[in-house]
């Protein structure tokens, strides 16, 4: 949600006085004893809300604003919002959201809670859970793992899947409409020049005429659906030891409906903007392995500059009334707005191919490079055996059936391969495709992926000892791969034909190893 306490010149005199009433509401909410309990009771602001923290449960009031993409401006539009606001997060957090409570003006108690006097406001009710378990603040603390961020992006895959499909315009003026609203907001501050605002949407108006066919494509296989909106770390914590989605754009249905990917985005951008690209770019592999959704991965560049762009007017607003803070809000608003800058760079295409045996670390070295390749957030993992599990709709922490490393199988693993890095290449995006090759017709294969595209190619060969290999194999555990020493023991035994990739000793550190491929990357001589 952007966070402002900006209140809007024009809001109607009815909006401005239930905005001054709202002190009463507020001095209500504020008192431990208006909900039966005792002690402090903990008050937050945002941008368009107070929450109050009591006992084991929240209370958020809408503040009485109006702004170009909301209006609370009376005590019937925010009684509304707080019932649509349960209706929607109940979907992705029930657990958390227990109800509406209705804000009226008893003649003999004065502000109470479902009273039947005139209705002076609304809260949604919640369960509280602690602020350290907002993914935000366990960032800001270096508590992110790659496991919980694999989590989160199953989790957010299974609601985007489930999200009901829009169909009311193409996806290049869905988009354009967020143009029009970032344009309109930029100009309610004065952060940032006149000119540098018209270089910056004139910029943006130009990456959106490149992606139209894109986009409209995509709206038309329903990829356009109701989202959250707000898709960001602070509206994400872990509630019952589970990564829980909550607080969604109630207010507008138009701003949540939206290209599933550009909400993605929104996650993304916020990662890459904390200077966590490893996990942006996690995020991104792991949501879109379970999306059949390659095509649109080259616009994810585009939608993370577009959520940067939001977050800096946004941020701007704020510093029209926040004067003591003006300062750092200046700076982060700048901060997005540069980012925004960055995230529409061009950068060129390419195909890395890192293969080798059982046991050279590839998919390990494949993380790790990945961020840094390409567009943020980076290179997409074309990678076998998620491919294959994928194939017979199996976690990859569970083991295939022999049946499925039968050689017609593995010829449709290498196709599907093949055919994902075509797709994203072809609209400009990077990739690293992570198998075995040890064949030369699929190393060929993988090579002519970029034909016809603007990606350079650069294969990678990682070789180990057998005996370093048969020790690293022999100490797996449970994850994407399944090869076994005997697996392993048949892969030395083939003769892999002439190698002509670029050999690396993968018996270092995956740092080392990483290293040693960036290197190679800035210095090959790559075809076109």
């Amino acid at each position: 949600m952007p966070e402002s306490s900006r209140k809007s010149a024009d809001a109607p005199d009815e909006g401005i006085i239930r905005a001054e009433d709202q002190s009463r509401v507020i001095a209500f909410l504020s008192r431990a004893e208006s909900y039966g309990e005792s002690g402090e009771v903990e008050r937050l602001e945002t941008h368009i809300s107070e929450i109050f923290l009591v006992g084991r449960r929240a209370f958020k009031m809408k503040r009485a604003v109006k702004l170009p993409y909301v209006d609370f401006s009376t005590p019937q539009l925010r009684l509304s919002a707080c019932e649509k606001e349960v209706a929607l997060n109940s979907q992705t957090a029930p657990q958390l959201y227990r109800g509406v409570r209705r804000l009226a003006v008893d003649h003999e108690k004065g502000v109470c809670f479902d009273g039947e006097g005139e209705l002076l406001d609304a809260v949604v009710e919640m369960e509280r859970f602690e602020q350290d378990q907002l993914l935000d603040r366990m960032a800001a603390e270096s508590r992110l793992t790659p496991r919980l961020m694999h989590d989160v992006a199953r989790m957010i895959a299974r609601f985007h899947q489930k999200a009901p499909v829009v169909h009311e315009g193409g996806g290049a003026a869905n988009i354009a409409g967020v143009l029009d609203i970032n344009e309109a907001g930029f100009a309610t501050s004065h952060v940032f020049g006149e000119e540098e605002v018209a270089r910056f949407n004139a910029r943006f108006r130009k990456a959106l005429d490149g992606l139209t066919d894109l986009l409209d494509a995509r709206e038309q296989r329903g990829r356009v659906r109701r989202c959250h909106g707000d898709l960001h770390l602070r509206n994400i914590c872990l509630f019952d030891g589970q990564p829980t989605l909550f607080d969604c754009i109630e207010f507008n249905d138009a701003i949540a409906t939206v290209d599933v990917l550009y909400d993605l985005a929104f996650l993304l951008m916020d990662l890459w903007h904390r200077g966590l690209p490893g996990f942006a770019n996690l995020v991104a592999n792991r949501y879109l392995d379970g999306m059949d959704d390659e095509d649109g991965f080259a616009a994810l560049p585009f939608f993370m500059a577009l959520r940067a762009a939001v977050r800096a007017h946004v941020t701007a607003t704020q510093v029209e009334e926040d004067g003591d803070g003006a300062d750092e809000l200046v700076q982060t608003a700048r901060s997005y707005f540069e980012l925004a800058g960055e995230l529409l760079a061009p950068h060129p295409a390419r195909l890395v191919a890192i293969g080798g045996f059982s046991g050279t670390g590839k998919t390990t070295v494949a993380e790790a490079l990945a961020p840094g390749l390409g567009a943020p957030p980076g290179a997409r993992i074309a990678e076998s055996d998620r491919t294959r599990k994928a194939l017979f709709k199996t976690p990859v922490d569970q083991r295939l059936p022999p049946e499925a490393y039968r050689g017609d199988v593995s010829k449709r693993v290498y196709a599907q391969l093949g055919e994902d890095a075509r797709t994203i290449l072809s609209g400009g995006g990077t990739v690293i495709a992570d198998a075995v090759f040890d064949r030369p017709e699929r190393r060929e294969a993988i090579e002519r992926a970029a034909d016809g595209t603007d990606a350079h190619f650069t294969g990678i060969w990682l070789e180990a000892a057998p005996d370093v290999l048969r020790k690293r194999v022999a100490a797996r555990t449970a994850g994407p791969s399944d090869a076994t020493v005997e697996v392993l023991e048949g892969q030395l035994s083939r003769d892999i034909g002439v190698m002509d990739w670029h050999r690396i000793d993968a018996s270092r550190s995956p740092e080392a190893i990483v290293a040693a491929i960036v290197e190679t990357l800035s210095g090959a001589v790559e075809r076109p």
